[in-house]
């Protein structure tokens, strides 16, 4: 991934709002993207990342606020004159052209001399793995190669930024997979700072230098995937960004823990918790970050005080590389727990309703803010 110094800003984003008619569906972000950065606006259908994608882009006017690229006030620049072009999800070929014209269409739209144009176009279409296939038809192309043709004809023209809309949500999984590195690695390759618009969280922390989670038309994180994944910001972001178990209960200031109705003993985290007493406190533990055994079974000392609980299995999935545990506790409510199966085994030694106990360390758990 890029590594864009920190102070080289291409894209200000200033206090922008985008009202439908009494319906903010952008409401006043402020954001920074970095020259040769590789950024993704994250979240739910409805949050307001395609909107802000297209004021971008020039195909809607912020209601207020500003958009500066590269220094450069867009309130009264068109969308073809921005040095900004868009990669739409349905790639929007034209299907009686070649791969090669479909690549070539937007010089042509500027006049480019036809031997600058070839030379461009064989150079993008070698970038995207595709220079054999400048003479097909995009009706003659896998999905993925379809969206090469649309990522060519876009980097074709050289703009200081693409926008991406959902690129990859037209693939199947394992395509997708493979495409998320082609994609990083076109992307450190041409340097272009690229935001990307998608609601899919691993693509997200996958292709991300930083990311941005919106909801209801606010950003409520900027950070790399590490940072929002570990300290989510608070607890929607720790709950829309891959799987969490959240534990409710009151602080103790005096040992900085957390008591919580659930378990059979408090939760201790790494850095005390800051509440005044008796305060309800939300606290996080991705399922990774536990570990299961069979009730009764090693380790051989004692429970520990703290940072544990008992339940029984409800429901096991095995994916090849890791297994999921659905635990049950007491109160009735449902746990997840993740462990990697780095060892080869025929049969899983724990099964449907074994008794279990599930402990973590104290750098586990996080504190989710409401």
């Amino acid at each position: 991934m890029a590594a864009a110094d920190s102070t080289d800003t291409l894209v200000s984003i200033q206090g922008v709002t985008k009202d439908f008619g009494g319906t903010l569906a952008v409401d006043g972000i402020d954001l920074e993207i970095r020259r040769g950065e590789y950024f993704s606006l994250l979240g739910g259908s409805g949050c307001g990342k395609t909107t802000l994608l297209r004021m971008l882009g020039g195909f809607e006017t912020p209601t207020s606020g500003r958009i500066m690229i590269d220094g450069q006030d867009m309130a009264d620049v068109p969308a073809y004159r921005r040095p900004v072009n868009m990669m739409f999800q349905s790639y929007a070929l034209f299907p009686h052209m070649s791969v090669a014209q479909n690549v070539a269409f937007g010089l042509e739209q500027e006049k480019v001399v036809k031997s600058e144009r070839d030379d461009r176009v064989a150079e993008a279409l070698e970038m995207v793995q595709l220079g054999a296939y400048g003479r097909r038809k995009p009706h003659q192309l896998s999905g993925g190669q379809r969206q090469r043709v649309a990522l060519a004809r876009a980097l074709v023209k050289r703009p200081k930024l693409l926008l991406l809309d959902e690129p990859l949500a037209a693939l199947d999984k394992k395509l997708r997979e493979k495409t998320q590195f082609e994609l990083a690695n076109i992307q450190v390759k041409v340097g272009i700072t690229f935001i990307m618009v998608t609601h899919d969280q691993e693509e997200a922390m996958t292709l991300s230098d930083r990311l941005a989670v919106m909801n209801a038309g606010r950003i409520i994180q900027v950070g790399t995937p590490g940072d929002i994944y570990e300290f989510p910001a608070n607890r929607m972001v720790g709950e829309f960004i891959g799987t969490i178990n959240v534990f409710e209960g009151k602080a103790d200031p005096e040992t900085g823990s957390v008591h919580c109705p659930a378990l059979p003993c408090p939760i201790v985290l790494e850095e005390r918790v800051a509440a005044d007493s008796g305060s309800q406190v939300a606290i996080g533990i991705r399922p990774e970050k536990m570990r299961i055994r069979k009730a009764g079974t090693a380790p051989s000392e004692a429970a520990p005080a703290s940072n544990f609980l008992t339940g029984k299995v409800e429901d096991i999935a095995y994916l090849g590389d890791l297994s999921i545990f659905h635990v049950r506790l007491a109160d009735g409510r449902i746990i997840q727990v993740s462990r990697t199966n780095i060892t080869r085994r025929r049969d899983e030694p724990l099964t449907w309703e074994d008794a279990v106990e599930v402990e973590w360390d104290p750098q586990a758990p996080v504190v989710l803010h409401q």
